[in-house]
């Protein structure tokens, strides 16, 4: 993962905890390779175009506690340029299905900027629908909605 590709503002700004140097890239790709600590079968994996081979974003499942209540995410990014094409419906729906039929979670959410219109489309093609605003975590002030979809 390199830190330009997410320090690209178009990328990042849905993503409030994005990496924003080389370092904390870094940093993170060393959390994506050995998967979240306390929840090993989650994390982020690297999503790769199948016609090209070329890494393109990530994807994944990741832990949360919203408001007291834990919750398992189906989260991905795509690169700019992939953007528009349903790849990230494609790659959302084959986490979704992960995560009900191989770990069976029987609950899934996604957490989207109110503005990123192109990410609740893609939640609702999962099935998912639009549950509730959060108002901000862990105090950053940042409101975003919950779409929620059960097994």
């Amino acid at each position: 993962m390199s830190g330009r590709r997410d320090c690209n503002p178009n990328i990042t700004k849905y993503i409030p905890d994005a990496p924003r140097s080389r370092g904390e890239a870094k940093e993170e790709l060393e959390w994506h390779m050995h998967g979240h600590p306390k929840h090993p079968e989650l994390g982020l994996w690297a999503t790769i175009h199948k016609e090209t081979g070329k890494f393109i974003g990530r994807c994944g499942l990741l832990p949360w506690t919203i408001e007291e209540q834990y919750d398992v995410e189906v989260a991905y990014t795509l690169a700019q340029e992939y953007r528009g094409q349903g790849l990230a419906t494609e790659v959302a729906k084959a986490i979704l299905q992960y995560g009900f039929e191989t770990l069976y979670l029987s609950r899934l959410i996604c957490l989207i900027d109110p503005e990123n219109i192109a990410s609740q489309r893609v939640a609702e093609k999962m099935g998912m629908k639009w549950e509730r605003t959060v108002d901000g975590w862990e105090g950053d002030n940042i409101p975003f909605y919950i779409y929620s979809t059960s097994r």
